[in-house]
């Protein structure tokens, strides 16, 4: 019996450990850009906080271009269905999303669960009606983080203008003001 128990601790630990940053890595972004600027030359810090050329496939198959979003701020978020924290705060995201006026605001909230199938279910069972998409191509140098959940918000122009990484409530009168 305490084998068991063992055994489904270790699971959970990981389970949580795989998809949330540690306290440390929730620093604001300027801290976090100061970080990952020191290892790696100018062009590429750049493309640290500007909207990467990146494709990505929605639920009914279409392929598009982050780029196509520009002029609108942009919500996006890695999750994947597996993940305890991405889905505690789906909720929160969903009623920010239904309290915005999409023709300013693109929420794109990118699964990389194995198979996307994984992740429409999710949302299906769950009666979400965010908008959510597929890696078309490899995760761009900003995407590419250490746990999930991971939101990157950019404003009109592209310009990254708030990072979160691990979960988060979004469903605040701040998000709200934010994204008007």
């Amino acid at each position: 019996m305490k084998f068991k128990l063992v055994v489904a601790c270790t699971v959970v630990f990981f389970a949580v450990a795989a998809c949330t940053n540690s306290q440390k890595e929730n620093s604001n972004l300027a801290d976090s850009q100061e970080q990952q600027h020191t290892d790696i030359d100018s062009n590429a810090a750049s493309s640290l906080t500007l909207l990467p050329s990146f494709s990505v496939q929605d639920a009914s198959g279409v392929i598009t271009n982050l780029q196509n979003f520009k002029r609108r701020k942009l919500f996006v978020n890695l999750w994947a269905s597996w993940c305890p924290p991405c889905k505690r705060e789906m909720p929160s995201i969903e009623k920010l999303y239904q309290s915005l006026d999409t023709t300013k605001v693109k929420f794109l909230l990118v699964s990389l669960d194995d198979h996307f199938e994984i992740a429409k279910k999710y949302v299906f069972s769950q009666k979400l009606k965010l908008p959510i998409y597929y890696p078309a191509e490899k995760l761009p140098l900003l995407f590419q983080v250490d746990g999930i959940p991971a939101t990157f918000i950019f404003d009109e122009s592209g310009q990254l203008i708030k990072r979160i990484d691990g979960g988060e409530n979004y469903n605040t009168k701040e998000y709200k003001t934010l994204f008007q």
